[in-house]
C-alpha cells in the first residue's frame, strides 16, 4: 500500500450514543468516504456515526465510530491504479473502491456505543506479514471482557485478475468471522500497520456481507465466546 503523510488529529474517536444493543445486521463498505480515486486515505472517523470524516463527508449513522488511525484506503479498479490492493471484481460490486486500514500504531479499533451480539465478520487480505488477528470485547477502546478473537492466517499474494488488480499485491481478499456470547461494544484490528486491509466490516453476523456473485456456500465457524474462525477461499479468474 502507498504509504503518505497523513496529519492525524491526536485524540481518539469516542462517542457517547446508548440504548439498547442492536439486533440488525450492519455492514461497513468503506465507499465513499474520499473522493475517489483523487485521494488515497482519509481517516473514518465519525463518518458513520453521524458525523464526519476527516475530508468532511458523512455516511449513514449506524453509531460506529473509529480511532483517529483507523483509514479508508482507495482499491484498484479496471483503469485505476491508486494503491496495490484491490477486491479483483470479487464480492459485493457496490464495495469495490474503499477499505480499511491503518498506518501508525499495532491496532485500530471499532466502537459501536449501542453494543451489539451474536456475531461479527469481515473480508481482509494479509499476503506478507503473519500475526494479525481481530478480537471483539464487550467495552469501549478495548476495555471489558474478551468476547472472541479471530486469529488470521495469509492470504494469497496477487492472485486477481490483472483488469482489476493492476498488478496488486494485495489481492484476494478472504473471509472471516466470529460468533459470541453477551454484548459486544468494540472491535480491535490488530497486526502491523500498513499490512493488513478489511472490508465489509460486519457486525451482528458471524458470516459478512453477502456477495453479489456467487461463493463458496459456508463459512467454518470455529468457537462460540472465546475464539471462532471463518476462511472462505476465493480463487482469481
Amino acid at each position: 500500500m502507498k504509504l503518505k503523510k497523513l496529519l492525524f488529529a491526536s485524540a481518539a474517536a469516542l462517542f457517547g450514543l446508548g440504548g439498547a444493543a442492536q439486533a440488525s445486521v450492519v455492514v461497513l463498505n468503506f465507499e465513499n468516504i474520499e473522493p475517489y480515486p483523487s485521494s488515497d486515505y482519509a481517516q473514518i472517523l465519525n463518518y458513520y456515526n453521524g458525523g464526519t470524516s476527516s475530508i468532511g463527508t458523512s455516511g449513514p449513522n449506524y453509531g460506529v465510530a473509529f480511532t483517529s488511525n483507523a483509514l479508508v484506503l482507495c482499491l484498484n479498479t479496471p483503469g485505476v491504479s491508486c494503491s496495490n490492493t484491490s477486491r479483483g471484481g470479487f464480492g459485493d460490486s457496490s464495495s469495490q473502491k474503499g477499505a480499511l486500514v491503518w498506518l501508525s500504531g499495532s491496532q485500530t479499533f471499532m466502537n459501536v456505543a449501542a453494543g451489539f451480539t451474536t456475531g461479527f465478520s469481515f473480508y481482509y487480505a494479509d499476503p506478507f506479514v503473519s500475526g494479525a488477528s481481530v478480537t471483539v470485547y464487550s467495552g469501549l477502546n478495548g476495555t471489558g471482557s474478551v468476547l472472541a478473537t479471530i486469529s488470521l492466517p495469509l492470504t494469497p499474494d496477487g492472485a486477481c485478475d490483472s483488469s482489476y488488480s493492476d498488478g496488486a499485491e494485495y489481492c484476494p481478499f478472504e473471509a472471516a468471522g466470529a460468533s459470541f456470547s453477551g454484548t459486544a461494544m468494540s472491535i480491535s484490528f490488530a497486526g502491523t500497520a500498513n499490512y493488513v486491509t478489511y472490508d465489509d466490516v460486519t457486525f451482528g453476523s458471524s458470516t459478512p456481507a453477502p456477495p453479489t456473485v456467487p461463493e463458496p456456500a459456508s463459512l467454518a465457524l470455529l468457537g462460540t465466546g472465546v475464539v471462532g474462525m471463518g476462511l472462505l477461499r476465493r480463487r482469481a479468474r
